[in-house]
């Protein structure tokens, strides 16, 4: 099997917390479809929207080969080239995902290494298909590449620790068209603390102690650059430090509402108020247990169903393909009796953000292929199903725009203006 470890492992996780892709008949929600008028006018909006999702996630350096083919409606993949144009998604930013391991010169040199294999990956996939997709470097490239019917490519790089101690690994992820960076992941790193502190790493859970001294050097040379800083996966102090020094607007490229479901990867109602008035946006996230907690039930069928099988989170990843298969395909059936996160809650948190912060800081980050998809919203290829349920809730067409990918946009052009001045 093609996939890495960490991929099974993760897949293994989305059924646990609930954001695995089944048919989005499941969730009741994403209109029952039954209004005609309603999705006929979904449509005309959403062709009228510039859509862009701010985070998805690749398998490894092995994508866009083919074995792992995006230019294929390929159903190890939540996103590729057949499921975006489906769906009417213009642009994506991938994601050169890097682990945190020690923070030393051997750590921060496998993690560089990391990076720049799936940086190439994600390049490749626009030499693979010219004529369906080019990546896209400024808003201005992404409006021209949309305008004629390509797919925007972008990309970001999750996790600092890829970039070391030495500032001119910016400027070089930058010139291979790294247009945000993540600043951590899961564990400190040289940059910040994150939200999810490593004990296997020997990080006090105790402690935030936000931006490094060097961190501060990184925030000023992303400005620099017009480079987005990202924030989601930052520690409350992180945060804190980074939105009172960065010149430029911040982003929280896959992020949730703390105040509906209490984990440490969204952002309370405090910091979305300040990423607000900062001119920053928060990209919703669509992982299912960032927006519910998986219920009781569901997590004891869950187990009971991977201890028939023989399968376990810590042996997923090794387990025989037929145990796979089997654990994917009864999976089908525990979802339709025990639904886990669905439309309806992906909006509930769009909702209180735009309460909060305003409508003109809020967007979508998917994370599919990274733990990303939930009902109604699996893949990309159900993206209109996102414009429907807005409608119906009384967003007008103009701010569906400016959450499908305006808002991400306005940022993008205030940061590389930050740079210019």
């Amino acid at each position: 099997m093609y996939w890495t470890r960490r991929a099974w492992l993760g897949l293994f996780a989305c059924w646990v917390i609930g954001s695995v892709y089944c048919p989005p008949v499941l969730c009741a929600e994403p209109a029952a479809i039954a209004d005609e008028a309603l999705l006929a006018e979904a449509r005309q909006v959403h062709e009228r929207a510039l859509t862009l999702d701010s985070h998805v996630d690749i398998a490894g350096p092995q994508y866009a080969t083919p074995q792992l083919d995006p230019g294929a409606d390929n159903p190890l993949l939540k996103c590729d080239l057949v499921k975006m144009v489906s769906g009417g998604v213009d642009g994506v930013f991938f994601a050169a995902y890097v682990p945190q391991q020690a923070c030393d010169a051997d750590g921060y040199r496998r993690a560089s290494e990391a990076a720049m294999a799936k940086i190439s990956a994600i390049r490749r996939l626009t030499t693979m298909y010219p004529n369906r997709c080019a990546l896209a470097a400024t808003p201005d490239e992404v409006e021209r590449i949309a305008a004629g019917g390509r797919r925007a490519i972008m990309i970001g790089i999750e996790n600092g620790y890829a970039v070391g101690t030495e500032l001119s690994s910016i400027q070089r992820f930058f010139d291979l068209g790294v247009r945000y960076i993540t600043l951590c992941h899961n564990g400190h790193n040289q940059i910040c603390d994150s939200c999810n502190p490593s004990s296997g790493l020997g990080d006090d859970g105790s402690k935030d102690r936000g931006l490094s001294p060097l961190g501060r050097q990184f925030v000023a040379e992303m400005n620099r650059l017009g480079m987005m800083i990202d924030l989601s996966h930052a520690a409350a102090g992180s945060f804190r430090d980074v939105v009172g020094l960065s010149r430029a607007p911040v982003i929280a490229s896959h992020s949730g509402c703390a105040a509906l479901r209490e984990h440490p990867r969204n952002l309370t109602d405090e910091q979305l108020k300040t990423l607000a008035a900062k001119g920053g946006v928060i990209q919703m996230v669509a992982v299912g247990g960032f927006l519910m907690p998986p219920s009781p039930e569901r997590k004891k069928a869950i187990d009971e169903l991977a201890a028939s099988v023989g399968v376990t989170e810590g042996n997923f990843a090794a387990a025989a393909k037929p145990q796979r298969e089997r654990f994917e395909q009864e999976m089908v059936e525990l979802d339709r009796r025990y639904p886990p996160a669905c439309l309806k809650d992906f909006a509930d948190h769009i909702d209180h953000a735009v309460q909060l912060a305003g409508v003109d800081h809020v967007g979508i980050g998917s994370d599919f292929d990274g733990g990303g998809g939930i009902h109604g919203f699996g893949s990309h290829a159900e993206s209109l199903h996102v414009t429907v349920e807005l409608l119906r809730r009384g967003y007008s067409a103009d701010a569906i725009a400016k959450i499908w990918g305006g808002n991400l946009l306005r940022v993008w052009r205030e940061v590389q203006a930050v740079a210019a001045r």
